[in-house]
């Protein structure tokens, strides 16, 4: 394919651009792409992913500064098993351990949700390997539901909910 611009070159960069809703695609060469002002992922001066990143985990400047104008002082903290401050992490868009996860967890849950939307998964669950996932989906669902039918006092029918949650839980261990 060659590119949009110069009709000289192969297109070696693909963009799409959505703008007020309307999706755009543009397929240009490198060259073009530098005149146009675009970013070119990969070479100096770039857009990697970890500035995508860096950019949603800059949640303190989103979120304010103390009165002071410093940043907040869960800023200075870091994770005692690997050293990483959270300064570092949203520098380069990735955990230095897994214990990383327990130190920041007050900073990732608003990142989760900013990012999408909430901090539950609720998509498609894989067919190989999800079954585990799909039974405690159902069992959740089935204990939801038994709270209203005791809430509603229809016992017989919790009775029977009841041991469909059971029947699932020992479904799940045996596995």
């Amino acid at each position: 394919m060659l590119c949009q611009e110069c009709q000289q070159r192969p297109a070696t960069l693909h963009f799409t651009k959505i703008i007020n809703g309307e999706k755009n695609e543009f397929h240009i060469c490198e060259q073009c792409a530098r005149e146009k002002g675009e970013t070119i992922p990969g070479t100096a001066g770039g857009f990697s992913i970890h500035n995508l990143l860096s950019g949603f985990l800059d949640f303190d400047n989103m979120a304010g500064k103390t009165q002071s104008g410093t940043p907040p002082q869960t800023q200075q903290q870091h994770c005692e098993e690997c050293g990483m401050t959270y300064a570092q992490f949203r520098k380069i868009g990735r955990f230095g351990c897994s214990s990383c996860y327990k130190y920041f967890d007050d900073r990732i849950d608003p990142l989760l949700k900013r990012v999408h939307g909430g901090t539950v998964h609720v998509g498609k669950v894989p067919k190989r390997g999800g079954a585990d996932l799909q039974v405690q989906r159902e069992i959740d669902a089935l204990k939801q539901e038994l709270q209203e039918r005791i809430e509603k006092q229809e016992f017989e029918t919790a009775a029977q909910l009841r041991d469909r949650i059971r029947e699932l839980e020992l479904q799940r261990t045996q596995r």
